[in-house]
């Protein structure tokens, strides 16, 4: 890979996220919404990120590439818990690298801070989900060790239905993502 030769990976820091950042990482949120197709789907704020990643009970933990001090990626994770293992798990929500620094290693770098945070932390797990139709992130991590499950479906409620469930109202499906 190029990454020997391209000083902007030598220029590269990735730290935890911090309040500051809530509005950068909104912008990365709308922009892997547009390039995931989906971007009419986003409904984050500035006050709910704040809130939800930096109040009292933060839901989630953020990270933030720089190059050169300019964000240029993040990343959002949060723990879970495996009952088999009895230990906690890491898992990685979203990654997204800015169009113009792609190819150049920076997302590798930021799933082996990942990857190093989940050792630290002791956690059994670490791991993301990946859209089917992602072919070439799919090879790439085939390529680094990563595991597909594909004796797992991923189940979903949102919105309205996780309500009328809880009331017991019956659920029509939406067609909700």
């Amino acid at each position: 890979m190029e990454k020997k030769n391209d000083k902007s990976f030598e220029r590269l820091t990735i730290r935890t996220g911090e309040p500051r950042d809530v509005p950068v990482i909104l912008r990365f949120i709308k922009e892997l919404a547009e390039y995931e197709g989906i971007g009419n789907r986003v409904t984050a704020t500035e006050r709910g990120l704040m809130k939800t990643l930096f109040g009292d009970a933060p839901a989630a933990e953020t990270a933030v590439a720089m190059v050169d001090g300019e964000p240029v990626g993040f990343a959002v994770f949060y723990h879970t818990f495996s009952t088999i293992l009895g230990k906690r798990g890491l898992h990685l929500d979203d990654l997204y690298i800015s169009p113009q620094w792609r190819g150049k290693g920076l997302g590798t770098a930021m799933l082996r801070w990942l990857a190093r945070l989940a050792v630290e932390r002791d956690c059994g797990r670490f791991e993301w989900w990946c859209m089917k139709d992602n072919a070439p992130a799919l090879e790439f991590y085939e390529r680094i060790g990563a595991m597909k499950h594909d004796e797992v479906f991923i189940l979903r409620m949102q919105g309205e239905t996780i309500a009328s469930f809880a009331e017991g109202r019956k659920v029509t499906l939406s067609g909700e993502n």
